[in-house]
């Protein structure tokens, strides 16, 4: 889990520690204008920048500019190791970088240079930029990312996907040199682009050159640490673009932060060879690149070409085809040496998130150990709404733990008071209680203990959290729709669920959303009061004890409704009909009961308390109106207020809505991962203390989010006052914008005087509305106003969300606070939050014809699949139509397919091992549809972590989930005489799941899947036949990829043979169902082969090589005697020391045996060994 961020983290974002922190933005126009003279480029007259500094500053600049020109071919360390593989490359004819450029070396740079300081508005061929209220809108000429014939590789070094283009290095080498040349209009400084205009501007300064290139230094994490084990590793990036696009080094700056100036030694990685992992990358933005023509870049003749050209199109018929058809692309060299150099044709800001997620995955294939996953994931802590009393004492019970012995765990963490209680130092909103503390709100909102034989009572504070001693936490919290105050419940411990291999559009960041913006609250209903309540009495002194299938079982279980050994959750199961569990006869009288006097029993249940023995009905009833009784509920006055959550729609349109249990309360999510992650695989053994006492896995993953800021497309938010965090998030300061409108002070007039519509929003969003009426700046956002494209709002709106650990850091510290006291770790100690469930993600589709889009829709609510099944998955990830791309089809292995620069198979193989070691089970839930007429959008992807956070460990376990009547095999059958290879769908949860675990959030649980959604060949067994058609055929040919690109040679044994079925449907003739075949996937005999040991052979072999070039490259610095003072402020001969014991080590045997139970590298990538 990404922790809480240091000042340096912060700063390198662009966000401050504490709000009284000085900002420095109004300076950076001054600092710009400072740098812009010492380019030699104009400067723009500024009213806060007098002539007197400039005549202070002229003589430094000349200095530095006169250092430049004799410097001219010296290279920044980063840039350097570019250069030196373009030159190994392309020889002599290699282009040289640019040695001096515009350095973006703080953030924030680059957003004030993407606009004129005079205008909120900037317009070029290829974006269009405002500045707005909230930040700053860009939207470029494409308002989204095509996946199709994007993605071209040099031929040189590794090998060449076959799914990609191949191009001729010498062709590489012109489009790498007309990339550096950009036209004039495109070298062009947003900044400058109203010099002109300018009445305070000379002559001389207006009419010269107003373009530069822009540089940026990017350093993202490629390997997560753990502590006590490894440091976090990450490589280097550097990014080129010309002056109009300094808005996509914004973007790529605040998703993946500002590492500072390349020129300065501090900045240097490889002086840091403790957090280097030996990768360097290169991106150069060039959308000019799409006017050159096949012939001028030498391509050949079609009549003169290999089939491969002829294939890709790397060839011409005519003198005047443009390459790739005019198309947008990106063209990468790369080989084994750590280097990687991309060439980007488009300006749409998702290539350059995208280039940096494919050159993390390069260096993560070359570095081992780790992984960069496609993936989201949140840590969920399970709440309860604990209605209006809560005894601590119901918790101690089952985790003593007390106030003395958890303030020896915080330490000075938390200062103690003198009533007893403790308050935390960092946060005094934190208040720690003896575990005898009592809460409640019937008699004022208060919280009590003894202490020292007395009473003490505490007020409840809104915004304060009330830790005991077990890290349980108690809040006070007044819901979105209630007119009631409730005190929430939160777990000590939480469950980290991994959203892996997930296509666009699959739920990556709804697993992480909470559930909150997806409910809505409403009284609870009574038709009459008292007829429904005699009812329920009725039902309360009913005799459940012969309800039982089993005779043996029968008259068993006499507790009453009412018992207080009798739980909320086992009164729901109890009145929901159970095939397996119960009589047919009683099945049969559940049916009869009301839904709705079901709901009063659960009301009476939920708040009832034993000392009212038999006198429950007087607390209930119901306003008398106009003479007539009421049908809202009345509990001792106060309204009951009820939720209901949608799970999909009904064939109209409309919702399908059900009751949530009186005691649920989302649970609280903390993001982890939104796109981008890098992993690790460690084993538990060298993890000592910190972790769950019920993490049972040998080796454990942990997770890192590569990104600070998240690109996220608010799906639902075009529904005014729908998504409270994203209208939030678009009501503050410091926004980045890209494919909405940028709407006008008029604009913000007329939607405050539509006072009906504007009510629709919330608050925040309202207060914007209002504000952007007075006009400066001239424009704003709008949640509900995506950007027109020809005529239509487009499909793919998008903004920066700041990670919720930074915007709310509080809350990952609360939660950090109550898993050390859960475990009884010194708050100075790690914990560690491993990976503890695997739930990957599927968009499907029905068939939509004359979009040429064949059906999707096979897969139920929630499937298990095992290795070899869920690696068909992975390899394949057929996807629908995603609102990100401009596509369908296979976004292949683990669905970056289309981005990686490297054969898929290298992936594939670490993946798998992952699963070997770890024996994580792999979980896919449904997205867009269930079926082809169910219509669910991401309903599911919120729910299912809800329910998995309320299941234990053992209950997870898919071996018991199938044991016990909760999965069902999908069997292969023949449907009009062609058989239907559903086995390959695996597992899938059946209506027993729904009933059993399904009843911890809902009060009906059994109606929320009909029979059609959880076996959707029911809803069409033609479309279902043609829709596991379209799956198997995708299989085979996403297969053939990997035998026409030779790579089949590299896939480890186990996928070799899959991907020999999935080609040509067996395996030396065994098939999916045979014992052999499946016994290649057996973990403990992936653990103990030769192919695994040779994995963990060549991670040693790539840490030696690597870590000799640590030794050698700080031995040479040290040499360097110019730069002697440096190395002493560094501190280099101690690092150089450090890295000679690493060195030591990682050739030991002792290194080769700690790698056992990690996922080692990929042998094909190591260096050779030598005698």
């Amino acid at each position: 889990m990404n922790g809480i961020p240091t000042t340096e983290e912060l700063s390198r974002i662009g966000l401050r520690a504490a709000p009284t922190e000085p900002q420095d933005e109004p300076l950076l126009p001054l600092y710009i204008n400072l740098r812009l003279r010492y380019l030699g480029l104009p400067t723009f007259p500024l009213k806060e920048g007098p002539a007197a500094l400039d005549a202070l500053t002229s003589g430094l600049v000349a200095l530095s500019r006169e250092k430049d020109r004799l410097l001219s071919h010296v290279l920044c360390p980063a840039d350097r190791r570019i250069q030196n593989y373009l030159d190994s490359l392309l020889g002599e004819a290699a282009p040289q970088l640019p040695a001096t450029t515009f350095v973006l070396d703080r953030h924030g740079l680059a957003r004030t240079l993407s606009l004129p300081p005079d205008r909120d508005h900037f317009e070029s061929p290829i974006v269009s930029s405002y500045r707005v209220r909230q930040g700053v809108l860009h939207n470029p000429r494409s308002d989204r990312r095509t996946t199709e014939g994007l993605f071209h590789i040099a031929e040189s070094g590794l090998p060449i996907p076959d799914d990609k283009k191949a191009v001729p290095v010498d062709v590489f080498g012109q489009l790498l040199a007309h990339a550096l040349r950009p036209p004039a209009e495109l070298a062009e400084l947003p900044f400058l682009s109203t010099l002109a205009q300018q009445s305070g501007a000379n002559a001389t300064e207006t009419t010269r050159p107003t373009g530069c290139f822009l540089s940026l230094l990017l350093r993202p994490v490629i390997c997560p640490s753990v502590a006590g084990v490894s440091a976090e590793k990450s490589m280097e990036i550097r990014f080129f673009a010309p002056g109009n696009l300094v808005c996509n080094l914004d973007f790529v700056e605040s998703i993946f932060g500002n590492a500072g100036d390349p020129r300065l030694p501090e900045n240097d990685a490889a002086l840091d060879p403790e957090h280097w992992s030996g990768h360097t990358g290169c991106v150069i933005l060039a959308p000019h690149l799409t006017r050159l023509t096949k012939r001028e870049l030498g391509l050949p003749h079609r009549d003169e070409a290999s089939p491969r050209q002829q294939r890709d199109g790397m060839c011409w018929r005519e003198p005047d085809e443009l390459y790739n058809d005019g198309k947008a692309f990106k063209v990468t060299a790369r080989d084994a040496s750590g280097v990687i150099v991309t060439l980007l044709s488009d300006n749409y800001f998702g290539y350059c998130k995208k280039e940096v997620k494919t050159q993390i995955s390069y260096a993560t294939n070359l570095y081992g150990l780790a992984e960069e996953e496609h993936a989201g994931g949140a840590l969920l802590f399970t709440r309860y709404d604990l209605s209006e009393d809560f005894e601590a004492t119901r918790v101690f019970k089952k985790y003593p733990h007390r106030l003395e012995d958890a303030l020896a765990l915080l330490g000075e963490h938390a200062l103690p008071q003198p009533d007893g209680s403790a308050l935390d130092r960092e946060y005094p909103g934190i208040v720690y209680v003896p575990a005898d503390a009592r809460f409640t709100l019937t008699e004022g909102a208060n919280v009590t203990w003894q202490h020292a034989g007395r009473t003490v009572t505490h007020p409840l504070r809104v915004g304060h959290v009330y830790i005991l001693p077990s890290g349980y936490k108690v809040h006070l919290e007044k819901p979105r729709d209630s007119r009631t105050w409730r005190l929430v419940g939160t777990n000590a411990e939480g469950m980290l669920a991994h959203k892996p291999c997930t296509v666009s559009g699959g739920g990556k960041s709804e697993i992480s959303k909470s559930l909150s913006d997806a409910t809505h609250g409403g009284p609870v209903f009574v038709m009459d009061f008292e007829n429904d309540f005699a009812q329920v009495a009725e039902l309360l002194a009913h005799d459940y004890s012969q309800r039982f299938a089993d005779a043996a079982r029968r008259g068993s279980d006499q507790r009453p409704i009412l018992s207080d050994q009798r739980s909320l959750g086992s009164v729901i199961k109890l009145l929901t009909p159970s095939r397996a569990e119960f009589s047919p006869e009683y099945n049969a009288w559940l049916q009869t009961i009301p839904q709705h006097i079901k709901e009063l029993v659960f009301t009476v249940k939920r708040f009832y308390r034993p000392e009212w023995g038999a006198d429950w009905r007087t607390r209930f009833g119901v306003d008398i109106v106009n003479g007539t009784a009421a049908n809202e509920l009345r509990f001792e006055g106060h309204r009951i207020d009820a939720n209901f959550l949608r799970v999909g729609f009904r064939p109209d349109g409309g919702w399908r809505t059900f009751g949530l249990r009186m005691d649920f309360q989302p649970a609280l999510k903390i993001q982890v991962e939104d796109d981008i992650t890098s992993s690790v695989v460690v084993p538990r053994a060298a993890l000592g203390q910190g972790l769950a006492s019920a993490t049972a896995e040998p080796s454990l993953k942990f997770v890192h989010n590569c990104e600070y800021r998240l690109f996220q497309r608010p799906d639902e938010a075009i529904r005014r006052g729908y998504d409270h965090q994203t209208e939030s998030d678009f009501a503050q300061e410091d926004n980045f914008f890209s494919n909405y409108e940028a709407l006008t002070t008029a604009d913000a007039r007329a939607l405050v005087e539509d006072a009906l519509r504007l009510d629709q929003f919330t608050p925040p969003m309202q207060a914007l509305i209002r504000r952007a009426c007075e006009g400066s700046p001239e424009y704003f956002v709008s949640s509900a106003h995506p950007r027109l494209v020809e005529g239509r709002p487009s499909k793919n709106p998008r903004y920066l969300q700041v990670r919720s650990n930074l915007r709310a850091p509080r809350e990952t510290y609360v939660a950090q606070v109550g898993l050390h006291l859960a475990r009884k770790v010194p708050l100075g100690q790690p914990v560690y939050t491993p990976v503890n469930a695997v739930l990957a993600g599927r968009r499907n589709n029905p068939a939509a014809p004359k979009a040429g889009i064949r059906s999707l829709a096979v897969y139920g609510p929630l499937h298990y699949m095992e290795l070899p099944e869920l690696f068909m998955e992975f390899i394949c990830s057929l996807t629908g139509k995603s609102p990100s791309t401009t596509g369908a089809g296979s976004e292949g292995a683990l669905t970056k397919g289309p981005f990686n620069a490297l054969p898929p198979i290298y992936d594939l193989n670490a993946t798998l091992v992952s699963y070997a070691v770890t024996g994580y089970a792999g979980f896919l839930s449904s997205a867009g549809c269930v079926g082809p007429k169910a219509r669910v959008d991401h309903d599911i992807s919120l729910l299912i972590p809800e329910v998995w956070c309320r299941m234990g460990t053992e209950e997870r376990r898919p071996e018991s989930l199938i044991a016990g009547g909760y999965l069902e095999r999908c069997e292969d059958f023949e449907h009009a005489g062609r058989p239907v290879l559903a086995s390959r769908l695996g597992y899938r949860i059946t209506r027993r799941f729904v009933s059993h675990f399904c009843g911890r959030v809902f009060n009906h649980p059994h109606v929320v899947f009909s029979e059609e959604m959880l076996r959707p060949e029911k809803q069409s067994l033609d479309e279902f036949a043609d829709g596991m058609d379209n799956i198997v055929s995708t299989q085979r040919a996403v297969a053939e990829h990997y035998f026409a690109d030779g790579s089949i040679a590299l896939a480890c044994p186990p996928l070799r043979a899959l991907l020999h079925l999935m080609r040509d449907g067996h395996y030396e003739g065994q098939t999916l169902a045979d014992a052999a075949f499946r016994a290649l996937f057996d973990t403990a005999a992936i653990r103990q082969s030769d192919w695994y040991r040779k994995r963990l052979d060549a991670k040693q072999r790539i840490d030696c090589a690597q870590w000799q070039r640590h030794c050698d490259y700080l031995e040479s610095f040290l040499q360097r005697e110019s730069y002697a003072s440096e190395a002493q402020r560094l501190g280099i001969a101690e690092r150089l020391r450090a890295a000679r014991e690493r060195l030591a080590h990682v050739q030991s045997p002792a290194y080769l045996a700690e790698l056992h139970g990690t996922i080692g590298a990929e042998p094909s990538l190591a260096p050779i060994p030598t005698s």
